[in-house]
């Protein structure tokens, strides 16, 4: 007798298992490159020394990153809360009214181009190995792969906005504050195009319209930024 082992010829790996630290990291890096360089530039455009723009600095990438890991933790905690709240009314209706949740899951696949019958044995298969998974995972679209993680995310987003907002202190090592305005700026460029770039293929995408939206977006912020610093120094304030 010859035993056969079944092994997928087509073996295939989807972004949609990173999507949750995914997310959180390059927000978490897009945040601390933005918001630390901008708070560098306005600072400097003030016209403030040195140290004061590496004060600035620091307590900007502290701050940043207990935020970003406390608004990521209560986030997604508030998704597993959600997601807490369906698994718990598909128990309920499913023992108050079987038959009703297996019809509902035969027009959900009839609905999807099954045909009828088939679709009512496939539904009665499901429900006869785990219907409360069936229902989660066909009716709201719950998966394992991307299921909300707190933890997970709250770490992959400080540590990221970490990362992200220690690359713009790479400009105080220019001279002059003319020329290290200029180069908070350039690196912090570099470094959102990077991590513009990492995070469209990291999430299987095209690279050149995510690193473009990244980029512009950070450019608009610090010139805001250097213009209200601007405007301080100007005024006196």
């Amino acid at each position: 007798m010859v035993f056969y082992e079944m092994v997928n010829p087509h073996s295939e790996r989807h972004a949609t298992a990173r999507s949750g630290w995914l997310r959180a990291a390059v927000l978490g890096a897009n945040d601390g490159l933005v918001s630390t360089a901008s708070l560098m530039v306005g600072v400097a455009a003030s016209g403030a020394a040195n140290s004061a723009i590496v004060t600035a600095g620091l307590a900007g990438v502290a701050a940043g990153s207990m935020a970003m890991a406390a608004g990521e933790y209560v986030s997604v905690s508030s998704q597993v809360d959600v997601e807490r709240a369906d698994r718990a009314v598909e128990e309920r209706e499913l023992a108050e009214d079987p038959e009703g949740e297996l019809t509902e899951l035969t027009a959900i696949y009839a609905a999807r181009g099954v045909p009828r019958p088939l679709a009512h044995q496939v539904a009665v298969a499901l429900h006869k190995a785990d219907p409360l998974e069936a229902h989660l995972r066909d009716e709201l679209g719950h998966h394992e792969s991307s299921a909300a993680r707190p933890a997970q995310a709250s770490l992959a987003s400080a540590a990221s906005f970490l990362a992200g907002g220690l690359v713009p202190f790479l400009g105080l090592l220019a001279p002059t504050s003319t020329t290290r305005l200029v180069l908070i700026v350039l690196v912090t460029l570099c470094g959102l195009l990077v991590a513009g770039v990492l995070g469209a293929k990291a999430a299987g995408g095209r690279v050149l319209r995510p690193a473009l939206r990244v980029l512009i977006g950070g450019a608009l912020a610090m010139a805001i930024t250097a213009a209200v610093g601007q405007i301080a120094h100007v005024s006196g304030v």
